[in-house]
């Protein structure tokens, strides 16, 4: 146990660790308390602002890994962040989802998203750390990775896209039976007391939800960045900053994610791709992380165009 701690987090990153750790706390604090002070909508301005300074600062600690551990650990940075925001999008139709469904109003969003980035930093960590363990101790669980991340690609190419109801949900209706919840917004409160009884507001009712999504959801991304790359630095750096970025981009993208009808195929086959790529080596051959890197870009940028393309058609 002492070696592996001290070959993923200590001696080798011990300085990066700490501008990360900094990096965040900055970043989370300038979120909440100076571009969003108040209850607010956010105009389209200031989230294209925010969004734009979210990606930056992800692709110059890029910049910043490449200087501290060399090239090759850079592009698997840069992969590992762009298979992490990939994999997110559909996290931002399902928040988009639980919101309408609730009825949260605009000006609360912010603030519903802000903890649950916070509950999701942390539940990555726990995730990550438990994921690396097991790696270092048995091996043979990155095959495991393998088979299940080919299969989920299968599984969503072969899929037809259905509406469903979020309310009709069985998560849905076993936490109403478990909290007592309030029929209506209760301004920007988490909690509030009625006849001496803590009630829960359809606000927190939202953030428990999406903290449950996104533990579903990191059972996805989580083996895929394993499969990536075993150094736990940038497993969970490019996951953070994937995490802070798409929630910074919600505002933009919510309208829009389920307009990219082939970003879907897409995914699916960067999934299929990281799958097998474990196997290559017993062809006798590897796959350096620049092309890794290269795959994963091409594929999300050919997505987009032809959603695009056929959005324009249309």
């Amino acid at each position: 146990m002492e070696n592996f701690l001290t070959n993923h987090f200590i001696l080798p990153t011990e300085w990066m660790w700490v501008s990360f750790i900094a990096i965040v706390v900055t970043m989370l604090y300038l979120d909440l308390f100076v571009f969003h002070k108040k209850n607010e909508e956010p105009c389209i301005k200031s989230v294209i602002r925010v969004c734009i300074a979210y990606v930056s600062i992800a692709l110059v600690f890029g910049l910043f890994v490449i200087y501290e551990r060399g090239i090759e650990t850079g592009m698997l940075y840069y992969t590992g962040y762009l298979v992490e925001l990939s994999l997110s999008m559909d996290n931002i139709f399902v928040i988009s989802l639980i919101f309408t469904s609730l009825a949260i109003p605009a000006k609360y969003q912010h603030r519903v998203l802000f903890w649950g980035i916070l509950g999701a930093v942390i539940m990555r960590a726990i995730m990550i750390f438990i994921g690396a363990a097991l790696v270092a101790k048995f091996h043979w669980i990155l095959y495991v990775f393998s088979v299940f991340l080919i299969f989920t690609g299968f599984k969503i190419l072969l899929s037809k896209e259905e509406e469903s109801d979020f309310k009709d949900g069985k998560i849905y209706k076993f936490l109403q039976k478990k909290f007592r919840i309030t029929p209506t917004i209760e301004n920007e409160h988490f909690f509030v007391k009625k006849d001496h009884k803590l009630y829960i507001t359809p606000l927190f009712f939202a953030l428990i939800f999406i903290e449950l999504m996104d533990v579903i959801f990191a059972v996805d991304s989580i083996p895929a960045i394993f499969l990536i790359t075993q150094d736990t630095f940038v497993v969970y750096t490019s996951n953070i900053f994937a995490i802070l970025g798409l929630r910074s981009m919600y505002f933009m993208l919510a309208a829009a994610v389920n307009r990219f009808a082939y970003l879907q195929h897409a995914l699916a086959i960067i999934l299929i791709f990281i799958g097998c790529k474990i196997f290559a080596p017993m062809l006798g051959f590897s796959v350096p992380a620049a092309v890794s890197l290269g795959v994963t870009f091409s594929l999300l940028f050919l997505g987009v165009v032809v959603s695009l393309a056929k959005i324009r058609k249309a």
